[in-house]
């Protein structure tokens, strides 16, 4: 058993928590306290109601997300946020959520730990947003086939490719979740194939007239990496149990 009290600033400090700002609204760090006492820890890239009702079935469980139950303006707590809220605290649920900080992380971050499940080494910063880089990049001379197969071999499913830059890749740029919508600033960058979750259908017109290869793999399934290995970690550090809760969301 551990105490939640000791986690949240453990947590806090490995993911440089308060290091980076985040979408307007996006609350990093413990969202959801319970009685205090943790003896399992969940995963999920979702705080969403499905999630909550599977990790509140066991007491004492700490909830990792990195999509937390805040975006946005506050809401009233009914109907579905009411219902994450109810099982969340009668099951003794606390929830802490990471949202960029989990993206950007050098260790345990989507970006990094996708682009080592595709064989990639050497990963560099990328794409500058507000300060900060919120991808990564490499340097590689692969086929443009090959980089796909590899893609599609890391996130276990489909994916979809614009054709728009070479048949040779030596460029690549990673940003797990939504990032299509930079594909021109990537393209200002150097980069030739852009590898994302997803994006808008006109990004890939732009990456067709940008000369760079868009492979969208899925906004859940390219953030699923830096959860889990979250997770792991504080399970062999407090020595506590641990599971990943799987929800696709199909996007």
């Amino acid at each position: 058993m551990a105490f939640l009290r000791d986690i949240v600033p453990y947590l806090d400090h490995l993911l440089y928590i308060h290091r980076f700002g985040d979408a307007p609204g996006a609350y990093n760090g413990l969202q959801l306290e319970n009685s205090g006492k943790i003896e399992k820890i969940a995963a999920a890239v979702d705080a969403c109601e499905a999630v909550i009702d599977r990790a509140a079935q066991v007491g004492r469980t700490l909830l990792l997300v990195h999509h937390g139950l805040f975006w946005g303006e506050n809401r009233r707590w009914i109907g579905a946020t009411y219902r994450r809220f109810r099982s969340a605290i009668s099951g003794d649920l606390a929830i802490y959520s990471a949202h960029l900080p989990l993206d950007v992380h050098p260790r345990h971050g989507n970006n990094v730990l996708l682009a080592q499940a595709c064989g990639f080494t050497r990963c560099q910063p990328f794409l500058e947003v507000s300060g900060t880089y919120v991808g990564v990049r490499v340097e590689v001379k692969l086929s443009r086939v090959d980089v796909l197969n590899r893609v599609a071999e890391a996130v276990c499913g489909g994916v979809h490719l614009a054709s728009g830059g070479p048949e040779t890749c030596c460029h690549v740029g990673i940003v797990s979740g939504s990032a299509g919508s930079k594909i021109a600033q990537a393209a200002a960058d150097g980069i030739d194939t852009l590898i994302t979750g997803e994006g808008a259908h006109w990004t890939c017109i732009a990456a067709e007239e940008s000369r760079v290869n868009l492979i969208y793999a899925g906004h859940y399934a390219t953030e699923t990496f830096g959860i889990r290995s979250v997770a792991k970690h504080l399970s062999e550090y407090l020595n506590l149990p641990w599971e990943f809760i799987d929800h696709p969301t199909g996007r």
